[in-house]
């Protein structure tokens, strides 16, 4: 592979690498036909599939070079496992472990679209929260923008899910549990 994963992803921004890769991936590029069909400069497109080969992604038949392309995913870097901190508490074993697939870091990776999946991720970002204590929504964006950027999201979910409860822009926990079960992970 001639090139990184930064490199990679400055070549798949731009729009006519990244028509001529799509292409590259269901069979052989045809530089003319290509460029007749996107409305560019025929050098311009010929020029660019040259960069391309000369970077490894395609061939010199002008296909997609697929092994460098897993080569060049390997050289992604890997998530961090998810900080043991989160992962003590009130959960099982098995919630534990789903936890772990979720975070990176202390940092969750995306929310879950399964709905028991992403009750627990609720539930375990409740536990951020104290039981009494009154929060404004600023603390509360604060408190979960250190999780996930789309901190709003979030924080309709624990809502809509009854970990907190809003009143006058004033947020509380009301849901979640408070002690750890018998056999958890700890």
């Amino acid at each position: 592979m001639l090139i990184g994963p930064a490199e990679f992803l400055r070549i798949a921004v731009d729009p006519l690498r990244l028509a001529i890769l799509g292409r590259a991936a269901v069979g052989s590029v045809d530089g003319d036909e290509l460029a007749a069909a996107l409305g560019e400069d025929r050098r311009k497109l010929r020029r660019e599939i040259g960069r391309l080969v000369e970077t490894g992604l395609l061939t010199r038949e002008l296909t997609l070079d697929r092994a460098a392309l897993r080569s060049l995913a390997r050289a992604f870097p890997q998530p961090a496992p998810a900080d043991p901190a989160l992962l003590r508490g009130p959960w099982t074993e098995e919630e534990a472990r789903q936890l772990a697939t979720l975070f990176s870091g202390s940092r969750l990776v995306d929310l879950p679209a399964n709905h028991s999946k992403r009750r627990l991720v609720l539930e375990r970002l409740a536990q951020e929260f104290e039981p009494g204590l009154r929060y404004d929504e600023r603390t509360v964006n604060s408190m979960l923008q250190l999780f996930h950027s789309d901190h709003t999201t979030l924080r309709r979910y624990l809502v809509d899910e009854g970990f907190l409860t809003r009143a006058e822009g004033v947020y509380w926990r009301t849901g979640g549990r408070v002690g750890p079960p018998p056999g958890a992970a700890e």
